[in-house]
Order: structure tokens, then C-alpha cells, then sequence
């Protein structure tokens, strides 16, 4: 039997279970969306967005768009960010819809009356604005262009699910900024 020295051992032990050797190996572990949402978070400010999405969302080629594929349910990922949104100090959400999600039915939807109820729950009563769908996109559009919008990508396969959440400044007020400005008038 051929016996090898410690040191043989301890260094083939070091080069085969490192992958920091192997050339080109540089890519970090990829982070959850949760973690990706987490670190964008704090560079948000009012005026950007963070979309849930459905499935069917398409993909958009505007530079201030990042898109991350969550891979998870709409309403979990709605329920996890309006959290992340909550426990923040610097922004609030305002909520949109699409307007045609008020017009579904059973008979065209069969789960819509089930996914209206639970979305519900989800927003904690925090009644939402609707717009009509074409209309959500340009709002997007224009805002992408000067404005990040962070789109959470679900496997939601409900039409016009979606909820479109344009952040506000939390500890400045829409009241506040019209006093100021009428006291910049004066």
C-alpha cells in the first residue's frame, strides 16, 4: 500500500475542492429576488416603479428597466414587497390596476373571482387606482426613461392581474409640497 505524505494530501484536498482556481470562475452565487428587491430597494425613490407582474408580461427594452423573474406566485410577491415597501423609511406605494380586471368573470376567467377576493386581502385595504392596461404602459414607458422601474416577473396566469406600484415620497407629503410651493409664490 503507498502511503502519501500529510502535506500531499492537505494540498490536493485544497485544489480540488476550490473553485476559485478554475479560470473564469468568477460569477457570485445568484441572489433570490427577494435579496435582488432588498438591495434596489434603498436606491428607489418617488417617481420609480416596482411592477408584479403575470406571466405574460412582455419583456420591455427601455434602459431603466430591470426585470427579475421571481418564480413564485403574484400574491406572495405582492405580499413580500408592499412589506419591504412598509418597513422602508423613505417611500410609500401608490397602487394601480388594470381596468379591465374589474370586468373579468367566471365565465371568462374561471379563477378571477378567487384571485380578486385573495388580492384583496393582500393590499390590507389599500384601495388601488385603475387604469386601463394600454394606459399603464405608457406611464411606464415615459417613467423609464428618466426613472428606474424594477418589474417582478410571476408565474400568475390570470389576465390583467398585474399591480403597477409607483413609489411616493413617505415623510413629505403631496399636502406639504403645495404649501411650499404656495409660500415659494408668495
Amino acid at each position: 500500500m503507498k502511503k502519501f505524505s500529510p502535506f500531499f494530501i492537505l494540498f490536493a484536498l485544497l485544489f480540488s475542492s476550490c473553485d476559485f482556481f478554475v479560470p473564469g470562475n468568477t460569477t457570485p452565487p445568484k441572489k433570490t429576488w427577494t435579496e435582488q428587491l432588498g438591495d434596489e430597494l434603498p436606491l428607489l425613490g418617488h417617481r420609480n416603479w416596482i411592477l408584479v407582474v403575470d406571466k405574460a408580461f412582455p419583456a420591455q427594452t427601455a434602459t431603466g428597466i430591470k426585470v427579475i423573474n421571481t418564480g413564485e406566485s403574484l400574491q406572495d410577491v405582492l405580499q413580500i414587497t408592499l412589506q419591504k415597501i412598509d418597513r422602508s423609511m423613505h417611500v410609500r406605494p401608490i397602487l394601480y390596476t388594470d381596468k379591465e380586471l374589474e370586468f373579468l368573470t367566471t365565465q371568462l376567467v374561471p379563477l378571477v373571482d378567487k384571485y380578486k377576493k385573495d388580492l384583496q386581502k393582500t393590499l390590507r385595504g389599500i384601495e388601488p387606482q385603475t387604469l386601463l392596461h394600454d394606459s399603464v404602459f405608457v406611464k411606464i414607458d415615459q417613467a423609464s426613461k428618466l426613472f428606474k422601474v424594477i418589474v417582478l416577473k410571476t408565474e400568475e396566469t390570470i389576465p390583467y392581474s398585474s399591480v403597477f406600484i409607483q413609489l411616493d415620497c413617505k415623510y413629505w407629503s403631496s399636502e406639504n409640497e403645495k404649501a411650499l410651493r404656495a409660500l415659494m409664490n408668495q
